[in-house]
């Protein structure tokens, strides 16, 4: 079945989502990121997505402390993004809990670098975060385009072991619109090789049972749970059949 991984946004320490990534179009949420993990956990699920807001502006991790407190008071493995654009930053993430690391910016800016750690670090603890306009990479945070299409970054970290991408549809991101499901079929086809996370747009639980009945891996979950739209329930419910 297919895993669902909910996300959990942050800026200044507090739960957040933004529409099509747009950071002047954030809403905040009363649950801190603690609280929403816990529930998760309580849920079932085994992995959740956490995106340090602030540090992929500033490009540099800003919120480490609530990953420390997520990863000391919750069972679960944590994929951490945002900012991590230096060795430094890295292990900085590593250090304080993070079970993964989503590398962006990196990936498309200073490529030798993302070779290197997913030699180092190995391709189960280094996921390629790819967040698209199109099929053309944007970085920094959504606020920069690149001419990077997805297919060449992906073909470029082939040769490192490349297993894990998370693609993001920027379009779709905190509409509630359903996710881009031509997008992640063709992917899935054409890199067979890779296990490709949904996210952005998932609007409803039907929407996963349709990634699901396509055969697609693993989905993240956002906005819908925050707006009601998707449930712990139902959450739970999946995870425990998973």
């Amino acid at each position: 079945m297919i895993e669902i991984i909910p996300a959990i946004d942050i800026m200044e320490g507090r739960c957040v989502r933004l529409a099509k990534g747009d950071y002047s179009r954030k809403k905040v949420y009363d649950s801190s990121p603690l609280e929403m993990a816990l529930r998760y956990a309580d849920c079932g699920v085994k992995r959740i997505h956490v995106v340090d807001l602030d540090g992929a502006k500033s490009s540099r991790p800003i919120n480490l402390k609530t990953l420390e407190t997520l990863a000391s008071k919750v069972n679960l493995e944590i994929e951490w993004g945002g900012g991590l654009s230096s060795d430094e930053a890295l292990h900085s993430a590593f250090d304080a809990g993070a079970t993964c690391a989503v590398i962006g910016s990196v990936a498309v800016k200073e490529p030798e670098m993302m070779h290197r750690w997913l030699k180092t670090f190995s391709p189960e603890r280094i996921i390629l975060g790819a967040d698209v306009r199109g099929r053309k990479v944007a970085v920094k945070g959504w606020q920069e385009d690149s001419e990077v299409t997805i297919d060449t970054l992906i073909s470029s970290f082939l040769q490192d072991s490349l297993s894990q991408v998370i693609c993001t549809d920027i379009s779709r991101d905190g509409m509630l619109q359903g996710p881009s499901f031509d997008l992640y079929t063709s992917l899935a086809e054409s890199y067979p090789g890779i296990t490709f996370t949904v996210s952005g747009g998932i609007s409803s639980f039907s929407d996963i049972e349709r990634l699901e009945e396509m055969g697609h891996k693993r989905v993240i979950v956002g906005k819908a749970v925050y707006e009601g739209r998707i449930t712990l329930k139902q959450i739970e419910k999946w995870s425990l059949n998973a």
